[in-house]
């Protein structure tokens, strides 16, 4: 069961709002307001983000924890209150998904938290089940890091709020000053003044740590695709031939020292 009609109606006596002002300012009827407080109705889930937004929390936070007092929030990572969520949705009320196209990338950090930047990128929208509640965003990737996606495919990330949830093993496009846009795979979990490690599918690349205050976003992987299709019988080439003795050295080099 949510928390959503006692939050509801706490923060807005917190913040000395009638259920007028707070309607006015979240640009809806009184009546409704009255009716989410008194738990006769719920939100839909792009009102709930604004109420979210407005007050500072993340949805998860507003609909789960019981908000009063004694509550405390979580530790949001560095810069997420920055953040500029969808601004938009298709015909049928969907949220849409931004493309952050390879073209682009330098720009998003600079724009990312720029409601006209995030305004101006490519949008699609997606009927998967998995994609129906979060902040979505996708980004094309480059280079054969990340193999066998290949370069060019198209990573749909969930954005993480919660930096803290950053899971070993799993895959996350990070966002940071010096690194620019990267699809990799979390070598450990994310700790307040820890680097976080990043590690390539691609052993040939050797994994590399970012300091959190390089960290500008996160975002969970959640699906991709790509317009490279798959060889049934593919023949080695000179790349593939050249990381496979890479690898072997390595290995070997590995196998010396111990």
């Amino acid at each position: 069961m949510s928390n959503i009609s006692s939050n509801l109606k706490y923060l807005r006596k917190k913040k000395g709002l009638t259920q007028q002002q707070f309607a006015d300012t979240i640009g809806i009827k009184r009546s409704l307001v009255g009716a989410y407080e008194e738990d006769r109705a719920e939100p839909k889930y792009d009102l709930l983000k604004k109420i979210a937004e407005y007050y500072d929390f993340s949805i998860d936070e507003f609909i789960n924890e019981q908000i009063d007092d004694k509550w405390k929030p979580k530790l949001k990572a560095q810069g997420s209150n920055l953040r500029i969520l969808s601004i938009s949705v298709d015909k049928d009320d969907n949220e849409n998904i931004e493309l952050v196209p390879v073209k682009a990338s330098a720009g998003y950090l600079n724009g990312f938290s720029d409601p006209e930047y995030i305004r101006e990128l490519p949008k699609f929208h997606l009927p998967l089940p998995s994609l129906k509640q979060g902040t979505f965003r996708a980004f094309e990737i480059t280079g054969d890091s990340m193999l066998p996606i290949q370069p060019g495919s198209i990573i749909i990330g969930e954005y993480l709020d919660n930096w803290n949830d950053v899971k070993t093993g799993e895959t996350y496009v990070v966002i940071s000053k010096n690194e620019g846009v990267v699809y990799k795979r979390a070598g450990n979990r994310f700790k307040e003044n820890k680097e976080l490690k990043l590690i390539s599918d691609n052993k040939v690349y050797d994994p590399y740590s970012i300091a959190p205050d390089d960290i500008l976003e996160i975002w969970k992987a959640k699906a991709y695709f790509t317009s490279s299709l798959p060889d049934p019988t593919p023949e080695p080439t000179i790349e593939t031939l050249t990381s496979m003795m890479s690898q072997m050295q390595k290995s070997l080099s590995q196998l010396n020292k111990n």
